[in-house]
């Protein structure tokens, strides 16, 4: 039986969300006008930054989209937490390994609202609505309200603020929960990422962790306790 991840419609939506990606990307960073990622972060907050890279997908890749979706299945996991859906991509893959897991849900959120209009319309395309949903607005205050225990975090928004959401979702995940770090080795001017990797790598944290060498690098951390 094949997956859902290589099946009509779910195949069609994600290669043309990757395809669009591949072509316009490029030119969506240009056209911001950051050549110092260092200095953007230090003038803009979290809703300037959404702004101005409202255009740009910044997706996962195909590689790391694949991961998620493995392990997800792996974990069997019911309940997915995203933080920073952008244009849906990686949402598909999580979507897509929930149904095959047995059905749940998948709880995405970001902060750019025409970027939320278009997720939902590539999430209803492809036929996992009734999987996926995503909120629009600040992590901080989107994910307070999350139904049961959540199986799965995928970090994937604004980096600089990782450890204020992990703040808000951490008493949801249960015992074996996976939090999933991605863009770990991106290049944002400066070690965005610190916080978040020393935080996960300490045992009085509650996690064990590792880097896996996939597309950006993405850090994985299982919950212990």
């Amino acid at each position: 039986m094949p997956s859902t991840l290589h099946t009509e419609p779910v195949a069609t939506v994600l290669d043309g969300l990757l395809e669009a990606e591949r072509e316009g990307d490029e030119r969506a960073f240009a056209e911001t006008g950051v050549t110092d990622p260092k200095s953007a972060w230090a003038e803009l907050d979290a809703s300037q930054m959404a702004e101005t890279f409202k255009d740009a997908s910044m997706s996962v890749s195909k590689e790391g989209g694949e991961l998620l979706y493995l392990l997800t299945r792996a974990t069997g996991a019911r309940t997915v937490v995203e933080y920073g859906t952008s244009f849906g991509v990686s949402t598909l893959y999580l979507a897509s390994a929930v149904r095959d897991n047995g059905g749940g849900q998948v709880i995405g959120t970001e902060l750019q609202a025409d970027k939320v209009a278009k997720a939902t319309e590539a999430i209803a395309a492809a036929g996992l609505s009734d999987i996926a949903t995503v909120r629009v607005g600040d992590a901080r205050e989107t994910l307070r309200d999350l139904p049961g225990s959540v199986d799965l975090l995928l970090m994937d928004g604004w980096p600089n603020l990782n450890r204020e959401v992990l703040k808000v979702v951490e008493p949801r995940l249960r015992r074996g929960a996976l939090v999933l770090v991605d863009d770990l080795d991106m290049e944002f001017g400066f070690d965005i990422h610190r916080e978040m990797r020393e935080y996960l790598a300490d045992p009085a944290s509650g996690y064990l962790s590792l880097r896996l060498p996939v597309a950006h690098g993405i850090l994985a951390g299982v919950r212990l306790g």
